[in-house]
Parts: C-alpha cells; structure tokens; sequence
C-alpha cells in the first residue's frame, strides 16, 4: 500500500520544480545551512568519508562539492589487463544480461527497447542488437564521478530531454519505460573490441549532469533533442580516454547504462541483479577474434 503510495506520489509531484529547487540549493555557499545540509545528508544515507580525498565535512562550501568529492588516489584501482573492463560507478547492478533482440530488462515483468532508449535512433540501435547491457544504479551514498570501463574514442554525444522519475529499485520495478522516459545523456565510443556506449541517466533532483570533455550538459532543460559529433583520433577536438578516468558525474543521482554490439564482451560471471560494483573492479572481458594464420605446408 505504501509503495503504491509513493508511486502515485511521483507521478504527481512537480519533478522538474523540486529538481530545479534542489540544483539551486546545492550550489549555493549557505555557510551553517550548507554544512547541516552535508551533515543530516551524510548521516542519513551513512556516507563513508574515509575514502574521500577531503574527509572532514568543513572542507566543502556548496553541497555539490560535497556530493561529487574526489577519492583519495589508489582507493579504486583499475583492473589491467588490456582485455578487461572496469566497472564505470560505484553502485548496485539493477539488472545486466542479454538485449534480446531489442529488448533491454528494467526490472521483472518490465522491459524498453533499445530504439526507445536511444531517443528513436534505429540506425544506432541496429548496432546493438542482440547484443549486452548493464545497468547500474547509484544510491546516493555513493561516489558519484562516472569513469571509463575501457579505452575509448568518443563519437558522439546526444542530449536526451525527459521525465525526470527517480531511478531507485521502487520506481524500476513500477514505472514502464523508466530510463526511456528519463533526461539522459548517451555517449558512443569506438573502442578496440567495437562500439560502446554509455548512458547518463538523470533523475529527480539530479540537479546537472557533466561531462568531462564539455562542462554541464544539463540544465538548461530546452526540451529538444542535442547531437554532437567528434572527429577521429589525433585531430583537432578529438576526445578520447584512457580506461579508468572520469567521463561524467552526477550531480545528485542516477544510473549508468551501458551498451555492448553481440559477441563483444562476456560480462564477469560474479555480477548480477543486486552486486554491489566499486569502480575499477572487473565489469567484463572483450571478446577479441583471433587473426587467421597462414597454413604453410
């Protein structure tokens, strides 16, 4: 019944006003405000700040800086091999697995499409067919900065305005088409094992979401659809990343989705609904075809 409730509550609330409202506040230096802000916040959701580069609470003017603070270096090391992916966010894996045929999982008795995730694009969504997703969700005791799971050649980035649910378990599991309808950013990259990409999924009070290569991406809300397109490798305003390093961070929330073509990546059997992921630990291993060898006889 309580559920319901809340349900209820989310489609009725004024998303965008409260998020707004709460972007507002979480840039402003409101000095003893702030830091009872940061206070109450990080004892209600039981932020860890031993891991922080700056552990004392004082150190932050604006709740934002709070929210998106840096780690101490070498507290997420990065898995090295070459062939294998990092996880890009700490969090808890939603749901992972198979894209069948276009279908991508939410939650039981829930699934989108691929097409509708990436904002009605089916030439964009043909490349991923049949393929891999993974869908992590950061709480908001978590780390919020998002980083690479592989090297990668960023080829375009695409602005997807939407609702602005918030993205917990609770609404997952009841609200049709979630991270569909949701303010998202979608990054393609080439990498070495073929295309991927990564999706930044807004919420409610996500007050901005940021990219690494650009600043804020959102707000403005315009309520239009934005594409941008970078060139290749090793010319003017070309934008590529090692694995391991930030690409984006939330400003409060959210979810990261990440898309794989079929037969590029085997996920780590370790993972699944409910894992809980600490960036750099291992995400997958590419699948990388074997180069024919010449018989000589």
């Amino acid at each position: 019944m309580l559920d319901n409730i809340k349900i209820r509550l989310h489609y009725l609330l004024p998303k965008q006003g409260i998020t707004n409202l709460a972007g507002w506040f979480a840039n402003k230096k409101a000095g003893w405000l702030t830091q009872l802000a940061i206070k109450t916040f990080a004892r209600v959701y039981k932020v860890d700040m031993n891991e922080a580069k700056a552990p004392e609470f004082s150190a932050y003017t604006t709740f934002n800086e709070f929210f998106i603070r840096p780690l101490k270096e070498d507290v997420r090391p990065v898995v090295s091999e070459e062939h294998q992916l990092a996880l890009p966010a700490d969090g808890i894996i939603s749901q992972l697995g198979n894209i069948r045929t276009d279908q991508i999982l939410q939650a039981k008795g829930h699934h989108y499409t691929l097409e509708a995730l990436l904002a009605g694009n089916h030439q964009l969504a043909e490349i991923f067919r049949d393929g891999q997703f993974v869908t992590t969700y950061l709480s908001p005791k978590d780390y919020h900065r998002v980083h690479m799971p592989c090297d990668g050649l960023l080829k375009e980035m695409i602005y997807v305005p939407g609702d602005l649910f918030s993205v917990n378990p609770l609404t997952a599991a009841n609200v049709p088409n979630l991270f569909a309808r949701n303010e998202r950013v979608i990054c393609l990259f080439d990498t070495q094992f073929g295309p991927m990409i990564q999706i930044l999924v807004g919420a409610t009070i996500v007050g901005s979401i940021e990219m690494a290569w650009c600043g804020t991406v959102t707000p403005p809300r315009e309520g239009i659809i934005k594409r941008w397109t970078y060139p290749e490798a090793g010319t003017t305003g070309a934008v590529s990343f090692k694995k391991g390093e930030e690409m984006g961070r939330f400003k409060l929330g959210s979810t990261v989705i990440n898309l794989f073509a079929a037969n590029q990546v085997q996920l780590a059997g370790h993972l699944s609904s409910g894992s809980a992921t600490r960036m750099g630990e291992l995400l997958a291993q590419a699948i990388i075809p074997e180069e024919p060898t010449d018989n000589i006889s």
